[in-house]
């Protein structure tokens, strides 16, 4: 049986790998023609130390001490030249990809629905081939736009192994991709690059606490879609929160993953102050202490910057520091390895 291993590596590239049963991870990257780092491939150097942030393994006995030590193990490091996975494992590379000689993966799709949400946000479909690089729940990919010579980058609303695939766009008056997309025909044929990002939801250990700020939502769905067939036995909130009422797309597809899910649920905020949401403000005002968990959760945020250092000075300000706080910040229309939602 082969097994999935992602490297995430220190540029944000993803690139999946299969490892055969009894296979280090360090020789199926090289069989993948990936250069990991290492020197002796025997235990010895360290060189090889990666972290593995999800999936099972075995560590063997044939290393020393010095190239890893107990604690480095109970904190997830390990040797890739001793590593031999038992499961799909996500693992952290502490380098950038062109060191290792490998880069971003291109593929191609082709436009199957466009679907417009009021002046707020476009979602796009594609279809791609079975062949198409696998990815992580919230991670992105740069669109080129046709004809423009420039791409933009959009995390993936759909869950990984869809040949169906979803992105979730801003309306941008003017706006390169929005306006493309506005005229695409089914058929129609784009070029992608990635899988890319280090936003992506990771081995579900604790409460999770999902803070979505406009098309910000998309990484979430791709999360919820994934929670939603794997199961999740840990409380899961998520706040919602946009600037004017129309900025609400996608409520009634949140509602059903409440319904999936037990222990999800999830509020909507509205900021504009005309507006006649029951849940006016920002997000940080609608963030009670319990479910902050006192501190013992993973939060996941994406949305645009001022709402990140919010987030980071809201936690500042209550004395609540997560356990684990991965985020994204994204500006429309964003230049490129930017991110645009």
């Amino acid at each position: 049986m082969n097994h999935s291993i992602a490297l995430n590596f220190e540029d944000g590239v993803t690139r999946f790998i299969q490892c055969r049963e009894g296979e280090t991870v360090l020789d199926a990257a090289y069989r993948s023609r990936i250069n990991l780092p290492m020197d002796c491939s025997d235990g010895v150097c360290g060189t090889c130390k990666c972290r593995a942030e999800s999936g099972n393994y075995d560590l063997g006995d044939d290393y020393i001490d010095d190239a890893l030590g107990e604690d480095e193990k109970d904190n997830g490091l390990v040797l890739t030249c001793q590593m031999v996975p038992s499961s799909d494992c996500v693992i952290a590379v502490p380098a950038d990809s062109t060191v290792c000689k490998t880069g971003n993966a291109k593929f191609n799709a082709t436009v199957a629905r466009v679907e417009q949400h009021n002046d707020a946000a476009i979602v796009l479909e594609l279809d791609v081939a079975d062949d198409a690089p696998a990815f992580l729940p919230g991670q992105y990919v740069n669109i080129d736009v046709p004809g423009s010579g420039q791409h933009r980058s959009y995390s993936f609303s759909s869950a990984p192994g869809e040949r169906r695939i979803s992105f979730l766009i801003k309306r941008i008056p003017d706006g390169l991709m929005s306006d493309w997309v506005g005229k695409a025909q089914p058929g129609q044929a784009l070029e992608l690059t990635g899988p890319l990002g280090s936003f992506y939801l990771r081995k579900v250990d604790r409460p999770l606490l999902f803070l979505a700020g406009g098309t910000g939502l998309a990484p979430f769905l791709s999360m919820l879609e994934t929670l939603a067939r794997t199961g999740a036995d840990q409380p899961v909130h998520m706040i919602y929160g946009v600037t004017r009422d129309a900025d609400l797309v996608l409520v009634e597809q949140i509602e059903a993953y409440a319904a999936k899910l037990p222990n999800f649920n999830f509020i909507t905020v509205v900021a504009e102050g005309a507006s006649a949401h029951p849940r006016k403000g920002w997000v940080t005002q609608h963030m009670p202490a319990e479910v902050l968990h006192d501190g013992n959760l993973d939060v996941y945020l994406c949305g645009p910057p001022p709402m990140v250092d919010a987030v980071r000075k809201h936690f500042d300000d209550c004395g609540v520091t997560p356990a684990s706080f991965h985020y994204e910040k994204f500006t429309p229309n964003a230049p490129a390895r930017d991110k645009a939602a």
